[in-house]
Parts: structure tokens; C-alpha cells; sequence
């Protein structure tokens, strides 16, 4: 493929955070192996009039305890890529959000009109790669054309007996990494999924660094970008939330619904409500739902299509970033309505 635009490397994240000027580059915090990780913003933060944590605010019966917002404020949105570090699309797809907000084009000279033109009606913050280590662990730049069996190994990892260590099983044994064998690039150096960490006492730093930013910006909608399978596009149901929020969750999806069938890139809808009339037995809460219980705003996961070498639905590479860039555009649109 062309892969000019595909930026998805430790150091390109380093060599187009260096070139930002219209943001503003921030250290996040260092991973369990010691990597850096950056957030960039854009738009000034604001003053929300904060008195409360978010739980405690509700418990007095009004979240403006916590984060009093009015129409003159600035929506806050979070976008966080390479939560598991091997998931390449949401890297490369928040490298070329920044270059075309830092330049009007994303790396392939593409211009995204509505993201340019309203970009500044919003704070945004954008974390390329939440984990590092993991990203650091995978030898190649992309997942395209790569076997199925290869992406669980580099994905996933094996056990101590050289087996393939699959999903969901992945998750069964948390930390992972002293029945490791091979870790694979879902996990921080410490064998931590930040994705099911204990999030009332985080074991990765990582984890607590994301949750704190959720805690001090009040991020009104955050998106976390994941990947791993040839599926069509889609939003997972999330767990443990309000019913209004799940509403939320669902009008956001079928407006993705619409968005993606005028680009012609297959999309699937999953039912949020069917998460409260308990048709998945063992809901869980994950970093998503986390995020929602410490700010109060809409947290979504956002899965993405590998365009491995593995049955249809295969996604070219330039299908995979515009399917994100639209997106974001759309979130925006969400955020205005």
C-alpha cells in the first residue's frame, strides 16, 4: 500500500508532535516502561466553577457542583488512540487529525472541511498513544495484509507454554505478564490491560494519568479507538452507565449510521438499550464506562476494521483513516446540534 500517510510509529508520533505550533504539546505521563506519553490541545482551557467531584456533585443532586457549563463554553472532547499499543489505526488516525488541524491537510492532502472550519468551537484533546509500551513491543508499522494467527501473536501474545493467547481468554489473568510468554502489544511492560485496570485503585500509571486528565477537563464526549478484527466499523455497547447516557450512545450511532452509508464504507449498528434489558450476562465496567463515572460526559469505544489478511470485511488503508476522520467530524456535529 501507499504508505506515506500511514503514521503509526513511536517516532512518528514524536516527529509530528514536534512540528505542532496551533497546539499545545503537553507531557501526560511516563508509561510503566518509561515512555513518554503527550496529549495536544487545542483551545484554551476554561474555568468550569468546579466545587465537587463528579460522584459527589451528583449525590447533591446537580452536576453543576462539579463542572457548571452554559452555552458560551467550549464543548471539551478527548480522543485517545493506541489504548491497546498494537491497535495502529487509532495512532495513525490522531497523527492525521493533528496534521490537518495543524496544517488544513491531513498526510495524504486530504482536507476535511468541516473539521477545519470548526475545529476552534472546541477544546480537544488529543492523545496519539496511551500506550507506548505495547506499541513499542510490535515490530511492524501496520496490521494490513498481515495473517490473522500473526496479528493475535503480536496483538495478544502467547502463554508460557508458546499458545496463542487469545481474546477474551487475554483477560483472564490480570496482570499478565508473569504467565507470558510472549506479551503482546495490548499490555503495558507491566502486563496491565489499561482497558480492565482496577480503576478504583489503578495499577498502571497510565491508567490513573488518563483518568485524572477525564477528572480536570470535564470532557463533555470522549472516544477511545480501538481494533483487532475484520468486523465493519462500529460502536461497542458500554456498560454501567445511565440510561440517558446509553440514549445518547445510540443516537450517536445511528448518526454514524448515516454518515458512513453517504461515504459507502460499511457500517454496523449495535443496540445500546439491549445492554439494560441484560442480553450481555457479564457486563463489565471498562476504561469507557470508567471515564463516564469520573466526568459525567458521553464515553464511547470506537472499533475500527485491521484490514488483516483474514476473511471479509477488509478495509483498504485509506477506508480505515477515513472512516475515523469522519468520525471526528461527526462527533463535532454531535457536540453542535
Amino acid at each position: 500500500m501507499d504508505s506515506s500517510f500511514w503514521k503509526s510509529t513511536l517516532t512518528d508520533i514524536e516527529e509530528c508532535l514536534s512540528n505542532v505550533t496551533k497546539g499545545t504539546v503537553k507531557h501526560l505521563v511516563s508509561s510503566a516502561g518509561g515512555r513518554d506519553i503527550h496529549c495536544v490541545e487545542y483551545g484554551a482551557k476554561e474555568d468550569f466553577g468546579r466545587k465537587a467531584n463528579y460522584n459527589s456533585a451528583c449525590g447533591a443532586k446537580n452536576p453543576e457542583h462539579y463542572a457548571r457549563k452554559g452555552p458560551d463554553n467550549k464543548p471539551v472532547l478527548l480522543i485517545v488512540g493506541g489504548i491497546h499499543g498494537g491497535e495502529l489505526e487509532g495512532i495513525t488516525a490522531v497523527l492525521n487529525l493533528i496534521k490537518l488541524l495543524e496544517t488544513g491537510e491531513d498526510y495524504r492532502g486530504k482536507r476535511y472541511e468541516y473539521l477545519i472550519e470548526h475545529a476552534h468551537r472546541f477544546r480537544l484533546l488529543l492523545i496519539p498513544c496511551m500506550n507506548p509500551d505495547g506499541r513499542a513491543r510490535l515490530p511492524i508499522d501496520t496490521l494490513i495484509d498481515v495473517p490473522e494467527e500473526k496479528v493475535v501473536y503480536y496483538m495478544q501474545g502467547t502463554w508460557k507454554d508458546g499458545t496463542l493467547c487469545r481474546w477474551p481468554d487475554c483477560k483472564s489473568v490480570h496482570p499478565i505478564k508473569d504467565a507470558s510468554d510472549f506479551l503482546g502489544s495490548y499490555f503495558n511492560d507491566d502486563g496491565v490491560n489499561l482497558m480492565h485496570d482496577n480503576f478504583f485503585a489503578p495499577m498502571a500509571r497510565e491508567t490513573s494519568a488518563l483518568l485524572s486528565l477525564a477528572d480536570d477537563e470535564a470532557p463533555d464526549f470522549t472516544i477511545l479507538l480501538h481494533s483487532g478484527a475484520n468486523n465493519n466499523v462500529h460502536l461497542p455497547p458500554i456498560y454501567h452507565i445511565p440510561k440517558w447516557v446509553m440514549q445518547k450512545h445510540q443516537s450517536f450511532n445511528l448518526q454514524l449510521e448515516s454518515a458512513y452509508a453517504k461515504h459507502e464504507i460499511p457500517y454496523s449498528t449495535l443496540d445500546q438499550i439491549m445492554v439494560d434489558e441484560g442480553k450481555y450476562p457479564f457486563p463489565a465496567i471498562n476504561l469507557t464506562s470508567a471515564i463516564h463515572h469520573v466526568c459525567g460526559g458521553l464515553s464511547i469505544t470506537f472499533e475500527s476494521n485491521t484490514g488483516m489478511d483474514a476473511p471479509p470485511p477488509k478495509y483498504t488503508a485509506h477506508e480505515i483513516l477515513d472512516s475515523h476522520l469522519i468520525l471526528f467530524e461527526e462527533m463535532l456535529k454531535f457536540m453542535t446540534k
